[in-house]
């Protein structure tokens, strides 16, 4: 698989094909070229290496190699190694920042370390992260990009993970709204903002009759509408 990748990637270079080939061979290095799924566990971390070994030898400004990196601390984080993928994420982080990076290269590395902070069981931390990256998505996207959304959610959830419930209503009652227009009723992320709501209504130790009645209405319509769609 490495050297499968390492062969797609090198004709583009070779022959100039562009950005966007790059772009599309670099997936073989974290996904199946026949169903197009991520690779997983030790595989992921194996192609990772294999990734880094390639690449490490290049000039610290060279994308190959900073792309190299980050797929080296994904490929360990998907094996489970999170305290080492902390590291190579920290190191990335420091890099883009030294290099002037773009703000959305570096909150994609932000994200990766919220991340792996959860993996670790440091909720706190990875709460910390997860709103900086919300925060850095609004500022540069504005509230109706996709990505702004995701950000939101994974914001959302960090909240309910840790218990925040009041907190984990009035995120979701922000988002969803602008969820329902941009992405539609029926998107994932959508579906995701309404199930936390749900659960944050009844966990919550003030729920009211009331609360338990709205949490039960829209995890059912929630249900509902994700078996419809998908499956």
């Amino acid at each position: 698989l490495a050297e499968q990748a390492k062969i797609l990637i090198a004709e583009v270079e070779e022959n100039n094909l562009g950005a966007n080939a790059l772009d599309e061979r670099w997936h073989r290095w974290h996904k199946c070229s026949l169903c197009e799924q991520e690779h997983h566990g030790v595989v992921a971390c194996a192609l990772g290496w294999g990734c880094w070994k390639t690449y490490v030898g290049r000039p610290e400004r060279d994308l190959s190699r900073i792309s190299a990196m980050r797929r080296l601390g994904n490929g360990l984080s998907a094996a489970k190694h999170q305290e080492d993928a902390l590291s190579v994420n920290k190191a990335e982080l420091s890099l883009l920042q030294r290099l002037g990076a773009s703000e959305e290269s570096i909150l994609a590395v932000r994200h990766n370390i919220a991340m792996v902070y959860q993996g670790l069981g440091r909720y706190e931390q990875a709460l910390q992260m997860k709103r900086d990256v919300y925060s850095g998505r609004l500022r540069l996207s504005g509230e109706e990009h996709q990505e702004t959304i995701r950000s939101a959610v994974n914001y959302g959830s960090a909240l309910l993970s840790l218990g925040r419930f009041e907190e984990t209503k009035s995120s979701s009652k922000k988002i969803l709204p602008v969820a329902r227009r941009v992405l539609g009723e029926n998107h994932q992320l959508t579906l995701t903002i309404r199930f936390a709501y749900g659960v944050a209504l009844y966990q919550d130790d003030g729920a009211t009759l009331d609360d338990v009645r709205e949490a039960v209405t829209t995890l059912e319509d929630t249900e509902r509408t994700a078996r419809r769609v998908y499956g």
